[in-house]
């Protein structure tokens, strides 16, 4: 049997908290892959997301909705457009995370 005594969880429980939060969000194949376009241009709206996606309209702003709702992105109206864009960018850490990883 082995000593656990020394170990201890090394991330403070607010940030597993939001951790656990903020994944649970963006767990979801179109949701990381909105995070990953974001990264690249900063700010999108649905129609130009929509465009690269090649999804419904319907079926991405339930997801944008979603994100929104929880702090992952947030929107900007200029005229006519709504744009969209990350609330935190270390958020594409998981982009990096996932390119890196072995597993997958």
């Amino acid at each position: 049997m082995t000593n656990v005594s020394s170990l201890e969880v090394r991330i403070e429980k607010k940030k597993l908290e939001r951790a656990a939060y903020v994944l649970k969000c963006v767990a979801h194949p179109v949701r990381i892959s909105i995070i990953d376009l974001l990264e690249q241009r900063t700010r999108l709206t649905v129609s130009e997301l929509q465009e690269v996606l090649k999804i419904e309209q319907s079926l991405l702003s339930h997801h944008l909705t979603n994100m929104r709702d929880k702090g992952v992105v947030n929107t900007q109206r200029e005229g006519k457009n709504v744009y969209y864009f990350l609330t935190d960018v270390s958020i594409t850490n998981i982009i990096d995370c996932i390119n890196g990883c072995k597993v997958f």
